[in-house]
């Protein structure tokens, strides 16, 4: 089979697309750590990686550490709207990658590329959203018995794979990247967080303070989102199904209701859950003309978007990703196609950030080409002494030292024999 070399919008955007790249990287040190090191250790020499991710500088930086560390890295978009089409141009231009990504492709183009990816016959996997496992589980099984292991950056794509282990429908062994602490405390706290707050104000520009601003989900994502909210001066509603993270909602300072309340006060709505439907058309019908509906969960299930499409008299595009929908005399707008809003309307989070996510990714890969044929097809977290080896480098990049236990400290916590 003659392999694809890239499918991208304009290779004459790579230029803009390396200084991108460039930025980037000076604000991720910890993955440039791992890049130096891989760059004379050679820990994934030969191995073809196949990544579904999306396609921006923060991600062009963990490719290149991966190169640099003896993999031959194949790269495709995880959500067909947060494609930088000059970063993709750039790694294919002067970088040498295969990149299959275009910012706005459809479905079908989007299922020919991560097809384009596994045409590359990869050994190691990474996905964000799982969509790259679920091709191969689905319509290219053959291939399942090569792949050394996989590691999945996101919430959703974790949900997703814990449910194939649970009916052991899973083939292969994969790493939740996302459940490593300097993963999802950060990047999904702070991250999300500021980047959803970032992809409401470019596609609105309205003021927050003084909105009700309801945020479905308290899970990390949904405290980042809340917390920034808040501190635009919004008025933050919780809609929880959990009880303890509804109290905890609580305790921190914000009204929990049901959604079927919320929605005919809120301003602006925000999914965050990695469920569908969360917000319903029963929900929409009640809501106050002007109100606004983002979603910073991965797919765009969490509005019932298609409800709203069927029951619109009328649409427009008022700006760039701000859509209008005329429901009788009321005014109802959705941003991004209900698509992740901090990536499709924004440039998702902050490389500083994602310096900790694309570290764990990296490391990831390693422990996977050391621990092959030692892993049996489940859900794994990376070992806390990595996770710690991360906040470690982190922390000595931004100049930071810390205490270290003494000798009889030591012995004092490994010992019950000393009492109080």
């Amino acid at each position: 089979m003659k392999l694809s070399l890239h499918d991208v919008k304009d290779l004459s955007l790579a230029s803009q697309g390396k200084l991108k790249i460039e930025w980037a990287g000076q604000q991720m040190p910890v993955v440039q750590l791992i890049k130096a090191r891989f760059s004379q250790e050679k820990p994934l020499k030969n191995i073809t990686l196949g990544a579904c991710l999306h396609v921006t500088a923060e991600t062009a930086n963990l490719m290149l550490a991966l190169k640099a560390g003896g993999a031959k890295p194949v790269l495709c978009a995880s959500n067909p709207l947060s494609t930088q089409d000059d970063v993709a141009a750039a790694l294919v231009k002067y970088f040498k990658l295969p990149v299959f990504a275009l910012h706005g492709e459809n479905k079908q183009r989007y299922y020919q590329h991560i097809n384009k990816v596994l045409d590359y016959q990869p050994q190691i996997t990474m996905d964000d959203g799982a969509d790259l496992i679920s091709v191969l589980h689905s319509k290219r099984k053959q291939q399942l018995k090569n792949i050394i292991g996989s590691s999945e950056e996101t919430t959703t794509g974790v949900i997703r794979l814990r449910a194939m282990e649970k009916d052991k429908s899973l083939k292969l062994p994969v790493i939740a990247v996302n459940d490593s602490a300097t993963k999802h405390l950060f990047d999904n706290r702070y991250g999300t967080g500021q980047s959803t707050i970032d992809g409401i104000l470019r596609a609105t520009n309205i003021l927050l303070a003084g909105k009700t601003f309801v945020v479905c989900g308290y899970g990390w994502c949904g405290r980042g989102i809340a917390r920034r909210a808040k501190g635009m001066g919004s008025k933050v509603i919780i809609t929880e199904i959990n009880p303890v993270k509804a109290l905890e909602a609580s305790m921190d300072g914000f009204q929990i209701m049901p959604i079927q309340s919320a929605a005919k006060i809120g301003d602006i709505f925000v999914t965050a859950t990695g469920n569908k439907k969360v917000i319903d058309y029963q929900h929409i019908k009640l809501m106050k003309s002007g109100a606004i509906l983002a979603n910073a969960g991965h797919f765009n299930v969490e509005i019932n978007i298609q409800a709203l499409k069927k029951a619109a008299q009328a649409s427009r595009q008022i700006r760039t990703n701000l859509q209008e929908y005329m429901l009788g005399n009321k005014k109802i707008y959705l941003l991004a196609e209900g698509r992740l809003v901090n990536l499709a309307a924004a440039e998702g989070h902050p490389a500083e950030v994602m310096d900790l996510s694309f570290a764990n990714q990296a490391l990831a890969a390693e422990y996977l080409i050391k621990h092959q044929n030692q892993l049996d097809n489940k859900v794994y977290i990376l070992p806390q002494k990595i996770d710690q080896r991360v906040a470690r480098l982190k922390l000595r990049a931004g100049g930071f030292k810390i205490d270290q236990l003494t000798p009889a400290q030591k012995d004092y916590l490994s010992s019950w024999q000393m009492g109080t």
